[in-house]
């Protein structure tokens, strides 16, 4: 079983970077795929980002490619989120997630396991 803690949120501008980092447990992090998605207030939880097991292969959601980069270092067993230009949009708790298979996927429903979130905070 994976436990998954983020951290990294904070409050920045907007335009500002800011880099999640999201440590897991466990000895078999590479079988994992691994997902970030955020909920912002009032709103559903929504896909931002994800990464196949060996880093090779990667997704993002339509509102943050070109912005924010997923990435993995599994002899850290650490997933991170780089976030560039940020945007008050961007304003959301964000989640980590680890998904019992190679590849990621754009649905919350195929992750097994999720953080507890950290909250991200963009000002205009």
């Amino acid at each position: 079983q994976a436990q998954l803690v983020e951290s990294g949120g904070g409050l920045v501008q907007a335009g500002d970077s800011l880099r999640l980092s999201c440590a897991a447990s466990g000895r078999t992090f590479r079988n994992y795929a691994m997902g970030w998605f955020r909920q912002a207030p009032g709103k559903e939880r929504e896909f931002v980002a994800a990464i196949s097991g060996t880093g090779g292969t990667t997704y993002y959601g339509d509102s943050v490619r070109g912005r924010f980069t997923i990435s993995r270092d599994n002899a850290k067993n650490t997933v991170y989120l780089q976030m560039n230009s940020l945007k008050p949009e961007d304003t959301a708790v964000y989640y980590c997630a680890a998904r019992r298979y190679y590849s990621g996927s754009y649905s919350e429903k195929a992750y097994d396991y999720w953080g507890q979130g950290t909250q991200v905070t963009v000002s205009s």
